[in-house]
């Protein structure tokens, strides 16, 4: 009986002890579960970061959005979906308030290096995947070039729709012949099916300009037929130029009108206005420069690489002879439709003068453009209209002083990004992803000149910001990373189910800009992430943040071509 009581006696205390044990460990549980809760809800945390990824030893930060403060957490990235914990680090004081979140957070991860495919990790929120890699940038490239197949017009053998505006042009208006002549070709400017002489000019002189600036990073040949993709679709532009030349005094400046907008979604080659599509003739110096200027570089191009004497002998006389026309026109030449307005024409001067002396070595070309360049200085910003970079970067080839305007342009972009968590290189605007890309753009013809890496930061937070490291952690580009617009303004999209490869869509606006247009919309998937000061929407109505364009997308051409492998 003893030693049944003393075995029962001990089994009672072991289990009150249990029981004790037990209720403590809940006591303590609940009270960390309970401040976790109050402190640190990770269904309010986002982790924003380039969701294609980075080169090996370059910078790699991502921003963190939160409701709670988050400093001293920790947090950790993990390789290949799995728990292998490749990097360890703590949040450090919130830098800045965003919208609804009261603490941002900037996390830095640059000793990473090590090739493979990667996502952060705070508590159970979790970026999007990511790679690390030297050729993680190649597939962004040749996505951005189909783009351009998309938006050709004309019988170019585009993709995504079949040959259209086969009429271009019924008329010319604002000039004295108003018959009929051969406008076809050329790229749709943008998710309509109006074209621009200024637009064209710009995106066929950049695609030019990049493979000049690398031939090798921008000779890739995807079609296999031995002529580089790029110059292929620069082609497409140069025969357009070419045909917007009415008599060698005047340019057709644009193709349609507003009238485009108002007869309903369709496809190109279902137009109803295929028939009544006018050209509108007007010249200023703004339009020669960036015309003279592509033409130029083409006729150089085209000698040295394709022998084509013919082709480049009337590109070049063509460019000449606009150029001798720049003192007898308008200072400032607008669109019909006043879209796309510019300031200044010094930039484009300057760039058509150093392209005409680089195809043709005669030093009165050079002279104008030391001339043109000095008057043009810094711009302080990126666009179709302000790209005076391209003109000082060709002319620094010649004279090394003309490097002092791209840098006052750079350092003027870095104290404005340093101000940011989310650094940001230019206010925003309508067009915000493309001169951001501008940005990166300039970034990289300082250091070709310099060899300087003052500004290396300032390119990788804008492409970053472009690729996912933004408040809507979204690539800006269709169907690049993991998050990227669904709905984009371009009615060969909405006819493809929303397909439209290398989209860039023009991105963030302020608000009130965007309070100075009636848009309705339908898409709200981002509002939590758009603040007092500017908003984004992916919605097809949207032709201000969510509208793809080719000036846009040949800025990130150059860019992304440049960090391909």
């Amino acid at each position: 009986m003893f030693f049944y009581y003393a075995k029962n006696q001990v089994i009672k205390i072991i289990r009150n002890g249990f029981v004790k044990l037990i209720f403590y460990v809940f006591l303590v549980v609940a009270q960390f579960l309970f401040v976790t809760c109050q402190t640190y809800n990770s269904h309010n945390i986002y982790i924003r970061t380039n969701q294609i990824g980075f080169l090996p030893g370059e910078l790699k930060t991502a921003i963190i959005l939160s409701k709670t403060d988050l400093f001293g957490k920790p947090f950790f990235i993990l390789k290949d979906n799995s728990s292998e914990i490749k990097f360890t680090g703590s949040i450090t004081e919130s830098s800045s308030v965003y919208g609804s979140f009261n603490f941002c957070y900037e996390i830095d991860f640059s000793t990473l290096n090590s090739s493979g495919k990667y996502k952060i990790k705070l508590s159970d929120s979790e970026s999007y995947p990511f790679q690390i890699g030297n050729s993680i940038f190649n597939n962004l490239r040749d996505s951005l070039s189909l783009f351009l197949k998309v938006q050709r017009c004309g019988p170019t053998n585009p993709i995504l729709h079949q040959p259209c505006h086969l009429s271009d042009v019924s008329k010319i208006i604002g000039y004295k012949d108003s018959t009929a002549r051969d406008l076809t070709g050329g790229w749709h400017d943008a998710g309509d099916y109006v074209k621009f002489l200024k637009t064209t000019a710009y995106t066929t002189y950049l695609l030019l300009f990049s493979y000049e600036f690398d031939p090798k990073k921008f000779g890739y040949d995807l079609d296999k037929n031995e002529v580089p993709d790029i110059l292929e679709e620069a082609k497409v532009g140069i025969d357009w130029l070419l045909r917007c030349n009415v008599d060698n005094q005047t340019l057709v400046s644009q193709v349609q009108n507003e009238s485009d907008h108002n007869v309903g979604w369709r496809l190109p080659e279902n137009d109803s206005l295929q028939f009544v599509r006018p050209g509108f003739v007007s010249i200023g110096k703004n339009t020669i420069g960036i015309y003279s200027a592509s033409l130029a570089l083409a006729s150089r191009i085209w000698k040295e690489k394709f022998y084509d004497d013919k082709f480049a002998s009337n590109c070049l006389i063509t460019a000449e002879k606009f150029y001798l026309l720049r003192n007898s026109v308008q200072d400032i030449d607008t669109t019909f439709s006043n879209h796309y307005p510019e300031k200044d024409f010094n930039g484009k001067l300057a760039l058509a003068s150093v392209e005409l002396f680089n195809s043709t070595g005669e030093k009165k070309y050079l002279e104008d453009a030391f001339l043109y360049g000095t008057k043009a200085g810094s711009d302080f910003w990126w666009s179709v209209g302000d790209i005076n970079s391209l003109a000082h970067y060709k002319i620094a080839l010649h004279n090394r002083d003309f490097t002092k305007y791209i840098y006052q342009n750079l350092k003027h972009s870095k104290i404005r990004s340093d101000e940011s968590f989310l650094h940001e290189g230019l206010e925003y605007s309508w067009g915000t992803t493309n001169a951001f890309l501008g940005v990166s753009l300039q970034a990289i013809l300082f250091k070709k000149l310099t060899g300087s890496k003052e500004f290396d930061s300032l390119n990788i937070y804008q492409r970053d910001y472009i690729l996912g490291r933004n408040p809507w952690g979204i690539s800006f580009i269709y169907n690049i990373g993991t998050i990227f617009p669904k709905k984009l303004h371009s009615q060969v999209a909405f006819f493809n189910n929303g397909y439209l490869p290398g989209a860039l869509t023009a991105g963030p606006a302020p608000s009130d800009l965007l309070e100075n247009y009636k848009i309705q919309r339908f898409n709200n998937d981002y509002n939590e992430f758009n603040s007092d000061q500017m908003k984004y929407f992916d919605d097809r109505m949207d032709y201000i943040t969510n509208e793809p364009t080719i000036v846009g997308n040949a800025t990130a051409l150059f860019v992304f071509g440049f960090l391909s492998d």
